[in-house]
């Protein structure tokens, strides 16, 4: 399940004019290539970490970014590196959340990925969708799961007086948060943090956690990767 709720404008699932970028086939014998969808909601920073990492002889592609927020400042970060955009607007749905799922899976079929990554998408996912894509979703989380899931973690790890904090990649589940943990990266908490000075710290580790797993994870490996 993922968390949120950001605002949109286009509906229905409507495909932006790329043409899927990096695609998901090689060439000449080889394997291949996993396809791997985005999805975000915002600036999309973790995707673009995610997307520019697929590359040479890494083993998936990225063939589709998925936002629920048709002005995400994301979408033309995912058409400049030349991978198609489709849009999902959660407003048009108001009140029909298994028909907002519905074309977030029909927009997904479409690219059929074989790996789904929450990148910023700040929509809650029911079990009705993450049924569907049992086993093929992660999610990035900023805290130390089990600690913190759901939202204002760092203010809470603030307020708990923690030593530590960070971020985890995490299989995602109908439980909030609650998936098998695959990645975590820690940072110290500095005397003099806020929030917003801890969150851009463990940001940056988060733009090396995930490409680390997403690489695992894509070559079969669930073995859990730590960072600091």
């Amino acid at each position: 399940m993922s968390t949120g709720g950001e605002t949109g404008g286009e509906t229905g699932g409507k495909a932006r004019g790329q043409t899927g970028g990096q695609t998901g086939s090689q060439t000449g014998g080889a394997t291949a290539a996993k396809r791997v969808a985005l999805m975000i909601s915002g600036s999309g920073s973790n995707m673009v970490a995610l997307a520019e990492s697929m590359a040479g002889d890494h083993p998936a592609r990225p063939v589709l970014v998925l936002s629920n927020v048709p002005d995400a400042g994301g979408l033309a970060k995912a058409e400049a590196l030349g991978i198609a955009t489709a849009v999902v607007d959660h407003r048009a749905f108001k009140g029909d959340r298994p028909g907002f799922e519905a074309a977030l899976t029909a927009a997904l079929e479409a690219a059929a990925p074989d790996v789904i990554c929450l990148a910023g998408f700040m929509r809650i996912l029911t079990r009705r969708f993450t049924g569907r894509w049992a086993g093929r979703v992660l999610n990035i989380h900023p805290s130390l799961l089990p600690k913190y899931p759901g939202l204002h973690t760092h203010a809470r790890a603030l307020d708990a007086g923690d030593a530590e904090a960070g971020c985890s990649v995490h299989e995602v589940t109908e439980d909030l948060d609650g998936g098998p943990v695959l990645g975590q990266a820690r940072v110290p908490v500095l005397p003099g943090d806020t929030p917003d000075s801890l969150a851009a710290r463990v940001l940056v580790e988060e733009h090396k956690l995930y490409p680390a797993v997403l690489r695992r994870f894509v070559a079969g490996d669930r073995t859990p990767v730590l960072l600091g």
